[in-house]
């Protein structure tokens, strides 16, 4: 029995799992919020908690510290220069944890994790009016070729149909009467085999 046993082992071995938090707590420093499923937010939040903590006090051993986590060292020099003078002034909590629902495959509950200071960069928009009318002009006149180039390729096939008679799964039904390329005697009744019950 399980008692008192704490954490979650999400379906991995112990080394896999801090591997697995590590790739994670990097790409949080990085984008400062991600999107994972809710137990692993869950199991997260502390570990980048403390991390966080560390940064707030910017000596070599809190460095050393939050390295064994965060590897990269440009994500190490964010986090102590940028994100943790943020958090100078608040006393822990310094991320939460937003449900999103279930996931449309396996209906695994979404979450986002995210630094509750994150704001959204919005990058202004081009001009839509100048793109739309050269847009509109190019996709104008390529709809008119495509459909110029539509209407001959259809009036060359019609003359063909017509000596030939009507194509229908190889076969060809028609005047001629002939068998599978139009070939076969002129008077004989054009006869197939019918079809098996699974439908091909």
């Amino acid at each position: 029995m399980r008692h008192a046993v704490r954490g979650r082992k999400l379906g991995r071995v112990s080394s896999h799992r801090i591997a697995l938090f590590r790739n994670q707590l990097a790409s949080l420093v990085e984008q400062e919020r991600i999107i994972t499923t809710l137990p692993k937010a869950k199991e997260l939040r502390p570990i980048a908690e403390r991390v966080i903590t560390q940064g707030k006090s910017n000596t070599v051993h809190a460095r050393r510290l939050a390295g064994r986590w965060v590897a990269d060292r440009d994500l190490l020099k964010k986090l102590f220069d940028d994100i943790a003078p943020r958090m100078s002034s608040r006393p822990g909590g310094y991320l939460r944890i937003v449900k999103l629902g279930p996931r449309q495959g396996d209906g695994a509950e979404m979450a986002v994790l995210e630094l509750v200071d994150y704001e959204r960069k919005v990058e202004a928009a081009p001009e839509p009016d100048a793109k739309a009318k050269k847009g509109k002009g190019k996709a104008a006149a390529k709809g008119e070729e495509s459909a110029e180039g539509a209407e001959e390729t259809a009036k060359a096939d019609k003359p063909a149909r017509q000596a030939g008679g009507k194509s229908r799964g190889g076969f060809k039904f028609g005047p001629q009467g002939g068998g599978k390329a139009g070939g076969g005697a002129p008077g004989k009744k054009q006869t197939r085999t019918p079809r098996k019950a699974g439908g091909e």
